[in-house]
């Protein structure tokens, strides 16, 4: 289901987008009462915002040095597929989608063709990903990877209701 515009949304519901994102486990009634509404009143207002797509789930955010998954690499990927390459074919991209390390998949504009973000247990294992798991596609040319070294800001929140440009 496409989300419907964030010009339909109102401040109590930005600050209820704002609030789940922060703490995605907060109760209706601390909602309600951050709002100043009845728990009915939040609840539904919850609801709508599922219904419309606005809210798209809940999961718990893990830590991934703890589970071993301390290495953030980037790998940029070219393709031969033309149907790839224009994007009429997804087949390339659903399959590097597919793979457990894979965390984010762009479709570029430019030399290269997908943005691929993965995590990994060290340089060992992120080798055993591009040449086991990447290095199997064969419509795959070339990849260039960029290893980070340290993540100053990683988040999923979206600035709601907030401009994000200069004016």
């Amino acid at each position: 289901m496409m989300a419907e515009s964030i010009k339909t949304v109102d401040e109590k519901d930005e600050k209820i987008l704002e609030m789940l994102q922060r703490e995605g486990r907060a109760s209706n009634v601390d909602l309600a009462r951050a709002l100043e509404l009845t728990p009915s009143a939040t609840l539904e207002r919850v609801r709508k915002l599922e219904e419309r797509g606005l809210i798209q789930g809940y999961m718990a955010l893990l830590d991934p040095q703890a589970l071993g998954l301390g290495l953030v690499a980037f790998i940029f990927v070219r393709v031969d597929d033309r149907d790839d390459i224009l994007g009429r074919a997804e087949s390339t991209a659903e399959a590097l989608a597919a793979l457990p390390s894979v965390q984010e998949l762009h479709h570029l504009a430019g030399e290269d063709c997908f943005l691929i973000k993965v995590r990994a247990r060290d340089t060992d294992d992120l080798y055993r990903i591009l040449r086991d798991d990447i290095g199997k596609f064969k419509a795959i040319r070339g990849t260039r990877t960029t290893i980070v070294l340290k993540t100053v800001k990683e988040t999923s929140r979206l600035a709601v209701g907030k401009k994000t440009g200069g004016e």
